[in-house]
């Protein structure tokens, strides 16, 4: 990574524009109207990517220095892909007093933050405190990046297998920061929250449960209107789907109650709940995390896009319709030649998407109304 000005510094003019005495007339046209500083410095396409370190891809809680890497890759594929500048910015407290007090603080340097790596179920409240307090776009990617593939994935799926989301019966296997926001995401989609049964390590999420946090007992509460218990072998018997974002192994014997002709997406990375070969003899449609096998359900498609539509349209925060968008517009850039069981989403490296999400976020953004 690096900083590079967009404009010459190659005469003494050149520097009496970029920095003193041309600049105060900036700072002081600011000073009198703070809504410049999205037009006349780089806020308006800048956003800060900030972790605690506390849940590093599938590397866990190796804190923020060790995180750093993983931000600065972040930050580089915001401007690949979306041509937004991004400050990598990794906290050395995982307080969530102090990291909403540190980024309300950095806040007015930005025009959006994408929070990274933080571990659930303090990434909730993390997240929930800073969209109330900040008038920028606030965004946990882990937890609506995932989702938002997800729904273009599984809704692309459908099409293939000739079947309505809405008639879907969905397992998914994790109730962390993914899972919860997969979960929640799919129902503004369209899925049926009825038909959708989440778990955790202790089994499903269901309302007789007493040791659920507040975030499962919300999801307890609004999915598996069967009320099943159990264990995931329980939960699969005559599913449809089976989305895993907690890792560890889902064995066959469970897999083996699946109905026929669905779909498997097994998103641990980087070993999958389920490998793709055996993913392969239950599901009709396979995806994963990775990148060495198709169907790839990778952030990158949704995050570069949504940051670009929300700047490109001056919203003040990222709403479900924003999301949704968002989806849509991933699953609708493969046409209808291009969609196969192995091609349910398109690349990571494909160009059409990011402008295709940009301009689907600013259009939502629009109608939500949440423009600055």
């Amino acid at each position: 990574m690096s900083v590079q000005s967009s404009v010459p510094l190659a005469t003494r003019e050149d520097l009496a524009l970029a920095y003193t005495p041309g600049v105060a007339q900036v700072c002081e046209a600011i000073a009198d109207d703070e809504s410049l500083v999205h037009e006349l410095t780089w806020v308006g396409r800048a956003v800060a990517v900030v972790t605690d370190g506390s849940a590093v891809l599938g590397l866990g809680n190796i804190g923020p220095r060790a995180a750093m890497p993983v931000m600065e890759g972040k930050a580089v594929l915001f401007k690949q892909f979306g041509g937004v500048d991004a400050v990598p910015i990794c906290l050395d407290t995982q307080d969530p007093d102090e990291i909403v007090a540190i980024v309300t603080a950095l806040a007015p340097s930005f025009g959006g933050i994408n929070l990274e790596d933080i571990s659930a179920p303090r990434c909730f409240d993390i997240e929930r405190r800073l969209e109330a307090t900040l008038p920028i776009p606030v965004f946990h990617d882990d937890q609506h990046g995932t989702a938002i593939v997800v729904l273009a994935a599984l809704r692309n799926a459908a099409r293939v297998l000739g079947r309505d989301l809405r008639d879907l019966r969905i397992v998914v296997s994790g109730a962390g920061a993914a899972g919860v926001a997969v979960t929640k995401m799919l129902i503004s989609g369209g899925a049926d929250a009825g038909e959708i049964v989440v778990l955790d390590s202790q089994g499903c999420l269901h309302t007789g449960r007493t040791d659920l946090n507040p975030e499962k007992a919300a999801l307890a509460a609004t999915t598996n209107a069967g009320g099943i218990t159990g264990d995931i072998a329980n939960a699969l018997r005559g599913a449809d789907v089976l989305i895993g974002v907690s890792g560890g192994t889902i064995g066959e014997t469970a897999l083996a109650g699946m109905s026929p002709g669905g779909a498997i997406f097994a998103l641990a990375n980087p070993t999958p709940e389920v490998h793709p070969e055996i993913a392969a003899r239950y599901a009709a449609v396979v995806a994963t995390g990775r990148s060495d096998f198709p169907n790839q359900i990778n952030n990158v498609l949704a995050f570069p896009g949504i940051f670009r539509g929300a700047l490109d349209a001056g919203a003040t925060r990222i709403t479900d319709g924003m999301k949704v968008a968002a989806a849509n517009a991933i699953a609708e850039v493969l046409a209808e030649g291009e969609l196969s069981t192995g091609a349910i989403v398109p690349s990571a490296l494909d160009p059409r998407v990011a402008p295709a999400v940009a301009a689907a976020v600013a259009a939502a953004a629009r109608r939500d109304g949440v423009l600055r």
